[in-house]
């Protein structure tokens, strides 16, 4: 049992059942309209808070440079007992807690209503710990599985896509439609979650050749869970479900996602099978077995753009944490701020949408159930993209040595073309719209960390692409409040503040288009500078193989 808990297979369980429960932010429209009314906010001022909701949610730069201090090599001795990734899931869970909490407090009437600068402080608070959750399980996904980072990171993240309509569905059957018991529920429910699996997520340098199996059995599971969500939320758009029946799909929701547990189990016996069987074989003879134990099995290593990467692909040292490039130095590169520039254009626009749909929706005259589906079917969308995207990139990559950034161009051009949908608004085009930003926006949290492990490595990996997560709410503030919120403001009438009709969206959506456009050309430049050295990589591979 011992050696059954403390096991990758295990770990990559724990991570994936603490990122059903953390995608709290990709809620916001469910009890935005409550937090509106009950402090008396315009959607100014709204989209405002919402930002430091997703400034905490991306900007992950502490996160990131707690979880390098507790898992580097280097750091053990001097931490004692405070080493691992738990200790990157405890800081998250107490300031999730601490955000929620105070946040529930505030609209319930618990305590006096917050001042803006305070309720902005919350949020940031409450979103703030889902990056130090996200950073430890996606970061150890890497070092697990360092061969197949683009799946494990499209996993991960498809999860954390996936928890949105997880705790809506959560919602519904256990709040009865009470917004404000939702605010309360997600101050409780994440944070125990996390608290009891954290333990169980730490970093194994092992590689066995079956690992894309059972990678492949994960991914598996989570399409299933995405489609079974999708006919859950069809059937309520549909029917009216009684709440014998939401309980009753609610309890297969769980049994689902409790399906990771069979994988690790079986993967965990096969292993032990093929070294035993190993042992059996060789005699008394050194066994050779089929996984390596070396301290970093990583493919390969952080490189220079340019001429240099072929020189240091084909060096044969083994990779260390040293060999690393850290912040300072990736943010002297080129490649780190075409990443970046990319990251605002899709990861701004695309944050901008989720967090402005439902006023989009009542806007174009969708009723409220419909709008709350638009905010559960984005959780399937932005599923289908952080985890597509990794799948099939490395299936790319490994098939024919297509660099990463050449999907980053793809998904941004979707991504234009959804803005535009949208902001054209015909019947219904809000699914249609909502269906092609989802994608593209899960599309580039599942491309960019991955392309940030490959091109400035691992050891440092939390850290530089939590930076270049910033973009995300950079982007979000720019879009949402100077852009959104400012034409919409402009448009509204009456003493509610409200718009109807096309015309409320259009410039918005347009102006993102042409961002997305762009940054399509920024995506193209990084695709031809890194092109050499995802062919050198692929080489690598192969003869390592």
């Amino acid at each position: 049992m011992e050696e059954m808990l403390k096991s990758k297979w295990m770990a990559t369980v724990a991570s994936i059942w603490i990122q059903c429960s953390c995608g709290a932010t990709y809620t916001f429209g469910i009890y935005s309209s409550i937090l509106k009314s009950t402090q008396g906010y315009d959607q100014s001022t709204l989209d405002t808070v919402s930002v430091f909701k997703d400034i905490g949610a991306n900007a992950g730069v502490l996160s990131g440079i707690l979880y390098s201090a507790v898992t580097l090599r280097r750091n053990p001795c001097r931490l004692g007992v405070f080493t691992g990734p738990w200790v990157v899931h405890a800081a998250g869970a107490i300031q999730w807690f601490i955000g929620y909490f105070v946040m529930w407090a505030s609209v319930v009437g618990l305590i006096p209503g917050l001042p803006v600068p305070v309720m902005c402080l919350v949020m940031w608070m409450a979103a703030h710990g889902q990056t130090f959750f996200n950073t430890s399980n996606v970061v150890s996904g890497v070092h697990n599985f360092s061969a197949y980072s683009g799946t494990i990171v499209g996993i991960m993240k498809g999860f954390l896509g996936l928890s949105g309509a997880i705790l809506i569905q959560f919602y519904e059957t256990v709040c009865s439609g009470n917004p404000s018991a939702y605010i309360l529920l997600l101050a409780l429910t994440p944070t125990s979650v996390s608290l009891l699996f954290m333990n169980l997520v730490r970093n194994y340098d092992t590689n066995t050749k079956d690992d894309k199996k059972h990678l492949n059995a994960f991914s598996a599971i989570a399409l299933i869970v995405a489609a079974y969500l999708t006919i859950n939320i069809l059937l309520e758009n549909i029917f009216t479900l009684p709440l014998w029946s939401r309980i009753v799909t609610f309890v297969v929701l769980l049994f689902l996602v409790a399906l990771p547990l069979e994988v690790a189990v079986r993967a965990q016996r096969e292993n032990s099978d093929r070294f035993a069987q190993a042992l059996l074989e060789e005699r008394g003879h050194k066994p050779k077995p089929e996984f390596s134990t070396a301290e970093d099995p990583t493919d390969y290593h952080a490189l220079p753009s340019g001429e240099g990467q072929a020189k240091a692909v084909t060096d044969d040292r083994s990779s260390s944490d040293e060999e690393d490039l850290n912040l300072l130095q990736a943010l002297r590169t080129v490649n780190f701020w075409l990443l970046f520039i990319a990251s605002i254009c899709g990861l701004g626009s695309g944050l901008a949408t989720v967090n402005n749909i439902s006023q989009v929706g009542e806007s174009l005259g969708y009723t409220t159930l419909e709008t709350n589906s638009l905010v559960s079917l984005w959780s399937i969308w932005n599923f289908l993209g952080r985890f597509g995207a990794g799948f099939v990139s490395d299936i790319f990559l490994h098939r024919g040595g297509w660099a990463r950034p050449l999907f980053m161009v793809v998904t941004l051009s979707t991504l234009a073309i959804g803005h535009i949908v949208i902001a054209i608004g015909f019947a219904k085009s809000l699914y249609l719209g909502s269906f092609l930003v989802g994608v593209s926006y899960g599309s580039q949290w599942s491309l960019m960390p991955t392309i940030t492990s490959e091109i400035f490595g691992v050891g440092h990996m939390g850290t530089i692409f939590n930076t270049i997560a910033i973009a995300s709410p950079l982007g979000s503030y720019i879009f949402s409040v100077r852009v959104i919120g400012y034409i919409y403001d402009k448009a509204a009438t009456g003493e509610e503040n409200t718009c109807f009709g096309t015309h409320c969206f259009l410039l918005s959506f347009l102006i993102m288009a042409f961002v997305a456009s762009f940054g399509v050309l920024v995506a193209l430049a990084l695709f031809f500078r890194t092109r050499r050295f995802y062919q050198v990589v692929l080489l690598r591979r192969v003869q390592r193989s």
